[in-house]
């Protein structure tokens, strides 16, 4: 018999699936329950607390590389780099207000114009268009 198998009740020889697997999560569900427990958040964790989460850590990080991943195609690139977190962290409102203390290292910042040092656009100057076109 091999050390990552049992045996069912039935004899057959089923294999050991993980925490993570049986939860269907790729975050790692033993490796948050350790953690939680080693940490001494609290006098005792329960069994679903590591798999809740890995469930809400796994979504986070799924979201914001879906928006990088965006972000990146917009400005066609392949290869997702910090300034496209960055872009698609703090284009984002609810992820903007979660990180809004976290600096991103080499992420730069957002493109912005403030109003008063962009170009006129005045009345007089199209006035003077039209006097001419006549």
């Amino acid at each position: 018999m091999n050390d990552a198998s049992s045996v069912s009740s039935s004899g057959l020889v089923k294999p050991r699936r993980s925490s993570s697997a049986k939860a269907g999560l790729q975050f790692p569900v033993a490796r948050m329950q350790r953690y939680l427990k080693r940490g001494r958040y609290a006098l005792r964790i329960g069994a679903g607390t590591g798999v809740y989460l890995a469930a809400v850590l796994e979504y986070l990080a799924a979201e914001i590389l879906e928006l990088a991943g965006n972000a990146a195609r917009d400005n066609k690139r392949a290869r997702i780099n910090p300034r496209h977190l960055q872009l698609a962290i703090r284009n984002d409102e609810e992820l903007d207000k979660l990180l809004s203390d976290v600096t991103i290292s080499q992420g730069g910042v957002m493109p912005n114009i403030h109003t008063a040092l962009l170009p006129n656009k005045s009345k007089k100057a199209s006035h003077n268009r039209q006097s001419q076109e006549l």
